[in-house]
């Protein structure tokens, strides 16, 4: 290999790494929304991180790699919920640092029974567009639908939700 070559490699790879330093964590927040599940999603996000570098040359030109990263990690979680089929225990991260411990243990339990009842196309925009902050269209591009239907989701899971917590009261 010559000197240009390794210095484009090298190049590449930071690049890559300063990709992955700022959305790891964001995937794997979000997988943990959609899985319940923290050492599937833990392990979905390594794959699509995997699935990401190896197409790192062409991804990185595209308009949102980002997106690209969103879309690869759910299409592996729909792979996955397919093939297993299972529903595990969600556990949420960023916990408040003072905190009532019990009160945190509580609002977790409410957050996770409030999305257990969505579906998972319900679940997934939420995640995308009120957790992440993605607007319609970007939501859209990383679930390969509609900016429409990611409004139209949207919707009909906060009236889903408003309709249980509305219960509660």
């Amino acid at each position: 290999m010559n000197l240009s070559a390794v210095q484009a490699t090298a190049q590449t790879d930071r690049g890559f790494v300063a990709f992955f330093t700022t959305h790891y964590g964001d995937v794997a927040k979000a997988l943990y929304l959609l899985t319940r599940d923290s050492a599937e999603a833990e392990e979905l996000t390594q794959e699509a991180m995997t699935r990401v570098y190896e197409r790192w040359s062409r991804v990185r030109t595209m308009d949102s790699p980002a997106g690209y990263l969103y879309r690869t990690a759910l299409n592996l979680h729909r792979k996955h919920a397919r093939r297993l089929a299972v529903a595990a225990a969600i556990r949420l991260p960023g916990a408040r640092e003072n905190a009532d411990p019990a009160q945190v243990v509580e609002d977790r339990s409410e957050v996770m029974r409030l999305l257990a009842t969505l579906s998972v196309p319900q679940r997934q925009v939420v995640v995308l567009v009120e957790w992440l902050g993605l607007d319609s269209e970007e939501a859209a591009a990383v679930l390969g639908i509609k900016p429409a239907s990611v409004r139209t989701r949207l919707h009909r899971a906060k009236e889903a939700l408003r309709a249980d917590i509305g219960d509660m009261l």
